[in-house]
């Protein structure tokens, strides 16, 4: 695995560009600045955190290409290809959806790299000689522990069976071999029981965006429905919503409270996401800030990937009413836009699924009128779009790169895991009533028992969580990528295998673990 390789071994090379030498200071260093002599202080784990936390976030802003993020959505049943396919074009046409995916490669290093990043900060922490309280060590291991279990996680959920690492890697390693499911589920189970025990409640954390004993027990939730432990996963669910720490968004608030609105639209405006903004639904933001070092991300390209192109159309302009600068890289799929929602639904309102447009460019001769768009321009540039993702900032007009705040867990989805945990319990009756929590917010018909099935909870999800959901996650967790793809998204459904429920494991991977075994996922040749 080159990646791992190369990560272990730049701390080395850190460390001699860093450690102060007699000949050029002329006195004694007493300290190298390398991973197994940081991580043993309250300093060093902090700025190790700071580094995970980056790590992390690089799942949804490490960008080779804009594309990238679209294929956890492109290929299911939310949504379709835009403006061109890059790393997602294996995900449209799954013929094309082999073990040298780019987008499989990148996303299986990264969750390697945040789970050795995490290693380091275990190891170091777990050291008897490090200089920490007992209250400080277990911080900072439940810390490294969640975000450890959140990238084997998506692993698990994704590929499969994968090599379990639980110990930073130092010298090069090729005979990694795939550990069966129980001995992962144990350790994702085990890191986020830890987590949630020791990491303190969200009003409690030491700094905005640091990880609470809410953000693991959901994560704890997901886990657990994806191992069949439905009231397990109740359970969790339930900690969070009986915590009284967070309600469901049912007024307007926020920056734009007397502008033109809904209380669901609201959560998602610029300065609306955290929950000192007033996010009263927010579990896991991650914070993103303009213009300040370590605090933004300009590869960011949610923006690009989910608001139209319509600025490439005459007499429209770029600006923040229309979401700022789109490329339209994926379309909402017919289903969302044509059979999703029912009567007057606050999520499909005109503030949250942007449907019209209108000539604002006031040199147009149509300046004001209704834009009617020429065919080739339904693929990309005038189609309808959520507006979770708009962003725009006066210093950015041309949209290189988005600083929005990325909201990683909130309310709505804790009630959706719950109605899932109920359903599979067969307690429908308690299904309906979670579900309606969400219904009732958005003005939409109750449900009752017999309305309750795994598809039901699944299309719901989409009404409430439409372009903040990994889908592709979603539906391999539940099993049901490929059905779902096949019955409501009638352009990718036609080359979907069963074995693409899973990814494949890359190529690259196998070739370089040359001491062992790394057994491709069934149905990939290559």
């Amino acid at each position: 695995m080159r990646k791992l390789t190369f990560l272990v071994l730049i701390f080395p090379v850190l460390a001699s560009f860093l450690s102060c030498k007699k000949s050029f200071l002329d006195e004694k260093s007493d300290s190298a600045y390398s991973p197994l002599t940081t991580f043993k202080n309250v300093a060093g784990l902090e700025s190790g955190i700071a580094g995970l936390q980056a790590s992390v976030r690089e799942q949804y802003t490490m960008q080779v290409t804009q594309s990238l993020l679209a294929v956890f959505q492109v290929g299911t049943d939310v949504a379709l290809n835009g403006l061109d396919a890059g790393e997602a074009e294996p995900f449209q046409n799954y013929a094309l959806l082999n073990s040298e995916s780019p987008a499989a490669l990148n996303y299986w290093s990264w969750s390697y790299k945040v789970i050795n990043n995490a290693n380091q900060i275990i190891k170091g922490a777990s050291d008897n000689t490090s200089v920490l309280t007992t209250a400080q060590r277990n911080l900072y291991l439940a810390e490294a522990r969640f975000y450890r279990a959140y990238a084997y996680n998506f692993l698990v959920t994704l590929w499969g069976s994968v090599p379990l690492i639980d110990q930073p890697l130092d010298v090069p390693k090729t005979d990694f071999v795939r550990a069966n499911l129980e001995s992962l589920n144990t350790l994702i189970n085990d890191d986020l029981i830890f987590a949630s025990t020791n990491l303190p409640a969200i009003d409690a954390v030491s700094k905005p965006g640091r990880i609470s004993k809410e953000a693991a027990q959901q994560l704890l939730a997901e886990a657990y429905l994806r191992q069949g432990k439905n009231d397990l996963a109740e359970v969790q669910c339930l900690n969070v919503i009986n915590s009284k720490k967070f309600s469901i968004v049912n007024t307007r608030y926020g920056v734009k409270k007397a502008l033109a609105g809904d209380p669901f639209s609201d959560m998602f405006v610029d300065g609306n996401l955290r929950r000192r903004q007033g996010n009263t639904e927010a579990i896991w933001v991650q914070e993103m800030e303009y213009n300040l070092p370590g605090g933004s991300s300009s590869l960011d390209q949610h923006r690009r990937v989910w608001v139209p192109y319509y600025s490439n159309v005459a007499g429209l302009l770029v600006c923040d009413s229309l979401g700022g600068r789109g490329i339209g890289r994926i379309r909402l799929s017919p289903w969302v836009i044509n059979g999703l929602y029912k009567g007057n639904d606050m999520r499909n309102s005109k503030y949250n699924i942007h449907r019209d447009y209108y000539y604002n460019d006031p040199k147009n001769a149509k300046f004001g009128q209704k834009v009617v768009p020429l065919a080739a321009d339904t693929l990309y540039k005038i189609v309808p779009s959520t507006t979770k993702w708009n962003h725009y900032l006066d210093a950015d007009p041309t949209g290189n790169g988005s600083y929005k705040d990325l909201i990683m867990m909130r309310l709505g989805e804790t009630y959706l895991l719950l109605a899932e945990a109920q359903f599979k319990q067969t307690k429908l009756a308690e299904a309906a009533i979670s579900i309606n929590v969400l219904r009732t917010r958005a003005n939409a018909a109750q449900v009752t028992a017999s309305d309750i099935t795994l598809d039901f909870i699944l299309d719901e999800r989409v009404r409430e969580l439409i372009g903040e959901e990994n889908r592709r996650m979603t539906l391999a967790r539940t099993g049901t990528l490929v059905d779902r793809l096949k019955k409501l998204n009638f352009k990718d459904n036609s080359t979907v295998q069963p074995y693409n429920q899973l990814l494949p494991i890359p190529q690259s991977e196998i070739d370089l673990n040359k001491d062992a075994k790394l057994a491709q996922n069934p149905g990939y040749i290559r």
